[in-house]
């Protein structure tokens, strides 16, 4: 039995991450994922890319999420294609800060990140990215039409697609395709406040694949309050979703 363990969408919440990081013994992982979005919006975007560079080197796998690029290069086009029109006043003033906060050193290994990584366990492989095979932009979100579903789902020939960007956890078995959305660690808007992560349990002898989605709790409330403090545009919006879980703008 091989067992991964998904995370995404940390946000600049060190809390958060380090509660998670603290079941990771217990679960006894062989391999750990976290894929993007890993400074944005969080009081803390320098601490948390320091622990995620800790598990880095101890093996976990790492991707880049669209705020990442947004972070490390302020391209807005790129990192949010949807909002060409015009960046809302607050996001850009979230993803100023964050990139001012974060030294050349941090900036340089978030544009390292590559877009996918992958495993295998025998016949069973694993995709790991933010948004969806072969795009760092289109989430596969729960109420994305079934037909491009199917699509973004069937740009890898993995049997297990990983991702985040959605914020909202859930696990959907096609048959032909397993997609894990990890959810949101820092940042969760499916209604509940305490961080979510994915763990895979895999047999590749039985070609059997079992994934559920976790919670860890932290104090929200703490996290709450500091971005809160730092009264960016946008900041409160920020601070009631993590109180509450849901997503308030």
């Amino acid at each position: 039995m091989k067992r991964v363990v998904v995370l995404s969408d940390i946000h600049g919440n060190l809390a958060a991450l380090e509660a998670v990081v603290a079941r990771l013994p217990a679960l006894k992982p062989d391999q750990v994922a976290i894929l993007g979005d890993h400074a944005l919006f969080g009081p803390q975007p320098s601490e948390t890319i320091d622990l995620i560079q800790q598990l880095q080197k101890k093996g976990a796998l790492v991707t880049a999420g669209t705020g990442d690029i947004a972070v490390a290069d302020l391209d807005y086009a790129a990192s949010f294609p949807s909002l060409a029109g015009g960046l809302p006043p607050g996001l850009k003033a979230a993803v100023e800060w964050a990139s001012d906060a974060l030294d050349d050193d941090r900036i340089e290994w978030l544009r390292s990140l590559p877009s996918e990584r992958r495993i295998r366990y025998g016949e069973i492989a694993i995709t790991f990215c933010h948004a969806s095979p072969g795009s760092r932009t289109i989430p596969l979100s729960a109420d994305l039409d079934p037909s491009t579903t199917l699509e973004l789902l069937g740009q890898t020939d993995s049997r297990v697609v990983c991702v985040g960007f959605t914020h909202t956890a859930r696990v959907k078995d096609y048959g032909w395709k397993v997609l894990v959305d990890a959810g949101s660690v820092g940042l969760p808007y499916d209604g509940d406040a305490t961080a979510a992560f994915t763990v895979i349990d895999i047999d590749p002898e039985a070609k059997t694949i079992n994934a559920e989605v976790y919670r860890a709790s932290y104090d929200t409330e703490k996290v709450a309050d500091a971005i809160s403090a730092r009264a960016l545009t946008g900041d409160t919006y920020r601070a009631a979703t993590l109180r509450t879980g849901k997503l308030v703008r």
